[in-house]
């Protein structure tokens, strides 16, 4: 039965919604397996009939009969799309083209987050410098209300890992957000540093990094990120960050 799932979900994640019902209703007018000949005419090219083929074969090992083959066809597609709508994933690339990626700046997708949040927006980064547009960001969202919640890395002066006092920065660049550090660490993270880049808006939408919150990062480095639209990540990271500040892990300063 495995194959046959999986000959399914294969056919069902390559083929358009309406194609999938025409085909599920084609099965099931069929006489079952041995009469599968009857689907001749449904592929339109080389690689949908290499899916059907697949699909017939992993049919012939499994005595399910067509109108239960046309209800899998059916469900699994609607399950796909459902789960494609929820969840979106972009990937984000900065630095030089290539012929299979195109290059989307690290900037643009932070700003699509930081832009879209409505009530709740939390950011981290190791270093942190004065970008004027995300900066501007920032403010935009505070002016429409929304709660703004940065994990930045402390100064070495202070304990941490970089050379200047970022987190003094923020305070006095954007006064009402809410700055956070990892000061107070067990054992089995001593010495440790806040290196995840992670800005993420209202559980909905969330932007992972390799970049930090500087003019390089945003325009020079060579960067890579994944944009995550819907679905259970955005919630989970969002409610793990916010975890992190009210069980003290991490303190405002």
């Amino acid at each position: 039965m495995k194959a046959l799932l999986d000959a399914v979900l294969r056919l069902v994640a390559e083929t358009p919604p309406d194609r999938v019902d025409q085909l599920a209703r084609a099965i099931a007018k069929s006489g079952g397996a041995p009469m599968a000949s009857s689907l001749d005419e449904w592929p339109l090219n080389p690689s949908a009939r290499g899916l059907l083929t697949a699909v017939v074969a992993a049919w012939r090992t499994n005595s399910i009969a067509p109108a239960e083959l046309a209800a899998l066809l059916v469900g699994a597609s609607a399950g796909y799309r459902r789960s494609k709508a929820e969840q979106v994933l972009e990937l984000v690339w900065t630095g030089p083209p290539g012929p299979t990626i195109a290059t989307r700046r690290t900037e643009q997708a932070l700003l699509e987050v930081v832009d879209a949040a409505v009530k709740r927006l939390f950011i981290t980064s190791f270093v942190a410098y004065d970008v004027p547009s995300v900066m501007k960001a920032f403010k935009r969202a505070i002016e429409r209300g929304v709660r703004l919640s940065m994990l930045l890395e402390l100064s070495e002066q202070d304990g941490g890992g970089i050379s200047f006092d970022v987190i003094g920065k923020m305070k006095a660049a954007l006064p009402t957000a809410h700055i956070y550090s990892w000061s107070s660490k067990d054992e089995r993270f001593a010495g440790g540093k806040v290196h995840a880049k992670i800005v993420v808006a209202d559980e909905a939408i969330c932007f992972v990094s390799s970049a930090n919150l500087t003019g390089q990062a945003m325009e020079r480095n060579m960067e890579a990120g994944v944009l995550i639209r819907g679905g259970s990540v955005p919630h989970d990271l969002h409610r793990h960050l916010e975890a992190l500040e009210t069980s003290n892990v991490i303190a405002r300063v």
